[in-house]
């Protein structure tokens, strides 16, 4: 089928790419010229693991194209995928300008029958808005449809989960484009939910706070475990072996962050309020989540007592593994507050050095992560990057002025820290 997608950041690009990879005809849409210039050249503005290379493939085999002209993405295809930001405002709901803006510039473009799916994360009822929009701007008065096709992504697995989807949601106001909704998705083979438009939207919102509750859930738990000598990894298997509970999203940490969900927790408690639900329960795992940083820098200024004019090192910069996104990072928060209380840092990430620069100008960035540990007073893991495991950790005591470890992500075994003789402070294993 020939498709467009407007917004090339990590949803569109993604989706983009995959629909090519099953066949179809795509073309991505972008107002930022430099970055479909990055593009047609073969750069890549993000990193995905897997993504770079299928975009490539697709690209030279003419079934990708890139475009900064709505118009033309909107006049040679049959259905239009929004994914453009919706970033969070200052009270918690979200920047809609993009969409409403996207949504003018198909209707003006339009000049017979198309799908418009909206695959942002958007409050509920935006469909419904997106609809009024195009047809008070669409000067053909022509036939349309709007669908909500929310994704499920996660930002390092993003291909694979596309590629492989647990479910399709398909949200819609008519019967009309089903079929052909079907037909994009169809080479995936995924069980396909078609529901309203308002559950559709509900949908994402829903699961992704549900995730987040479980993060800080299993953090609460974390807690108790230090306070009692508990191991909340020995809890989250023990919990995680129910059927109904589930072993993912139960590993106690530092905490959630990146763009998704942070935002989309305050939107559905913004979203709540406004049709008169306080959602009180989402807005104690905001509070437990925010917590959790707090009582890990706690635990380093309590075990270092002084930490101004000592030198720090850090694994991990991204929020999470497989990425270079450090919006919302709590490496970043964490490494923020560390610099602000006098320390100085070494630091390592795998992806998102470069764009760490940007946001911690006064940080010495170390290429290899065996070389982080040099005359620092302290190391600690931010990020559960899967190579930091293979630390040489004998080198890294020895690097260390003091054979100290504070590990956000739990990533070495207790014991075995203590043998190789480090002070080692992790997360609920007390």
């Amino acid at each position: 089928m020939k498709l467009t997608i407007i917004g090339t950041g990590y949803v569109g690009l993604v989706t983009g790419t995959c629909f090519a990879q099953a066949g179809h005809q795509v073309i991505c849409v972008d107002k930022d010229a430099d970055k479909i210039k990055l593009l047609k050249s073969g750069g890549m503005p993000i990193y995905e693991p897997g993504l770079e290379e299928l975009v490539k493939a697709n690209t030279a085999a003419g079934r990708l194209e890139f475009t900064h002209s709505t118009q033309e993405g909107v006049e040679r295809s049959d259905i239009v995928f929004i994914a453009v930001p919706t970033p969070a405002l200052a009270d918690g709901s979200v920047d809609l300008s993009y969409i409403e803006g996207v949504s003018r510039d198909i209707a003006g473009a339009m000049t017979g029958y198309r799908i418009v799916v909206d695959k942002s994360t958007v409050p509920v009822r935006t469909g419904e808005k997106v609809a009024e929009t195009i047809k008070r701007y669409c000067k053909a008065k022509v036939e349309f449809d709007v669908v909500s096709n929310p994704e499920f992504l996660r930002e390092g697995f993003a291909v694979e989960d596309f590629m492989r989807p647990e479910r399709v949601v398909i949200g819609v106001s008519s019967q009309r484009p089903v079929a052909a909704m079907r037909e994009v998705y169809l080479p995936y083979q995924a069980p396909i939910i078609v529901t309203d438009i308002n559950s559709a939207e509900l949908i994402k919102h829903a699961a992704n706070s549900f995730l987040a509750l479980k993060i800080s859930y299993i953090n609460a738990i974390s807690v108790l475990c230090e306070l009692t000598g508990g191991n909340v990894q020995e809890v989250a298997n023990g919990m995680g072996m129910d059927s109904r509970i589930g072993r993912k999203f139960l590993d106690a940490s530092l905490g959630f962050g990146g763009s998704c969900f942070p935002k989309d927790l305050s939107a559905f408690i913004h979203i709540s309020a406004k049709l008169g639900y306080d959602f009180g329960l989402l807005k104690e795992v905001q509070r437990i989540n925010a917590g959790q940083l707090d009582r890990f820098v706690k635990k380093i200024m309590d075990t270092l007592w002084v930490v101004k004019g000592k030198t720090l090192g850090v694994l991990g910069l991204a929020f999470k593994q497989n990425t270079d996104d450090i919006r919302m990072s709590p490496a970043i928060e964490l490494c923020q507050r560390l610099l602000k209380e006098g320390a100085a840092l070494r630091a390592h990430d795998p992806q998102a050095m470069e764009k760490a620069r940007a946001v911690l100008p006064g940080v010495t960035y170390v290429d290899d992560m065996n070389e982080v540990a040099v005359g620092c007073d302290a190391l600690i893991v931010a990020t559960e990057w899967p190579v930091f495991k293979t630390l040489d950790l004998q080198r890294a005591r020895q690097n260390l002025s003091h054979p100290i470890i504070f590990d956000g992500r739990n990533l070495f075994d207790v014991a075995e820290m203590e043998r190789l003789g480090f002070l080692y402070k992790s997360i609920g294993r007390g």
